[in-house]
């Protein structure tokens, strides 16, 4: 299983604007739907074995963290074409089973996935109410193999600090995941 690293977008970075289809609502999603509120972008899909062992703990923590206004959307930026089962009609299934209850979006471009420099999934990016790159890191130390159970640690204290307008850290953990599953000829240089 390949191991990729997150880029760890400059923090301070603007949150790169998206407007996107949630299969599920079929309805396009914006950046700008959540102006004034602190947001966290997280590039998932549905295969992923890493994304696969945190997804249930991942939809705990957004949905306790939504009710303390974190807005929280996910985005699938694979291609489809080579990765079936991370099509527009497998993250509905995914979503209903993992008890997604936040906007889960198709980038089918990949022009969101490479606005945001991510490199793999998962790969979090958490944005302060101005759209301001606060925190882009892991959830958390687990990985598929290492025994260590998901708990969305780091992201935790993050958002928390977030929440609370403390600062966070600028030392952070690079999140660690499989490569974005990339359309031949439209693999970033980053």
């Amino acid at each position: 299983m390949a191991r990729t690293p997150s880029t760890m977008l400059e923090l301070g970075t603007p949150a790169p604007d998206f407007t996107l289809l949630d299969p599920r609502s079929e309805k396009q999603v914006s950046l700008s739907d959540f102006t004034g509120q602190p947001l966290l972008v997280a590039f998932i899909c549905n295969h992923c074995p890493y994304v696969i062992q945190i997804q249930n703990v991942f939809a705990t923590f957004a949905m306790e963290y939504q009710e303390q206004g974190l807005n929280v959307v996910a985005i699938n930026s694979n291609d489809v074409q080579n990765y079936p089962d991370d099509s527009p009609e497998k993250m509905i299934e995914t979503a209903q089973q993992a008890g997604y209850l936040f906007p889960y979006l198709f980038d089918e471009t990949q022009d969101i996935a490479k606005a945001y420099r991510a490199a793999c999934t998962p790969d979090f990016f958490l944005f302060d109410a101005q759209h301001r790159l606060v925190y882009r890191g892991q959830f958390d130390d687990a990985r598929p193999g290492n025994n260590i159970p998901p708990t969305g640690m780091d992201m935790r204290m993050a958002v928390d600090a977030l929440l609370e307008g403390q600062p966070i850290a600028s030392e952070q953990q690079a999140s660690l995941g499989c490569n974005i599953k990339w359309k031949a000829g439209n693999e970033p240089n980053y």
